[in-house]
């Protein structure tokens, strides 16, 4: 923490990046319920990444002489998980979330930390693309991400 008591830019960024992957963590138990035979290796993957991830980034909450924030109990799904498609759908949005916040820790660390968050981003961006089999122009910059929109429709004949 700086002396004036508020965190610094970089805690606050390895803060973010730990509730996203206890939240992908909690998300990849949900995905792991509905996902079909044929996905479930690459779930039960993401699962472990995510969870070495978080245990890595409550260590280094720690070396910052903080706290970790903890998980919560449950977390709100943003559409219901109901079927091996949606399991799908959900696991891509979760590995875009983590995506954004660890560009948010690249941006707010250096050397070694930087490093990591680059390859935790470069992860997620490789792991979105295989769920949703298409990638993104900007991974981890959601407003780049965002399709385009439709063009305007054309004057009747």
């Amino acid at each position: 923490m700086s002396g004036s008591g508020k965190p610094s830019a970089e805690l606050t960024a390895v803060q973010a990046a730990l509730a996203a992957e206890h939240a992908a963590v909690y998300g990849y138990g949900v995905v792991g319920g509905r996902i079909d035979e044929a996905g479930r290796a690459a779930a039960r993957a993401a699962y472990d990444a995510h969870r070495a991830r978080r245990d890595e980034l409550a260590r280094a909450v720690r070396d910052l002489d903080a706290d970790p924030v903890p998980a919560s109990a449950a977390y709100a799904l943003t559409f219901p998980v109901e079927d091996a498609a949606s399991a799908v759908r959900f696991a891509a949005e979760l590995e875009d979330r983590v995506a954004g916040v660890y560009s948010d820790l690249v941006r707010a660390s250096e050397g070694d930390r930087r490093r990591a968050a680059a390859d935790a981003l470069r992860e997620a961006a490789v792991r979105a693309v295989r769920w949703r089999g298409e990638s993104v122009a900007f991974p981890g910059l959601a407003e780049r991400s965002a399709a385009p929109s439709a063009p305007p429709a054309s004057p009747a004949d």
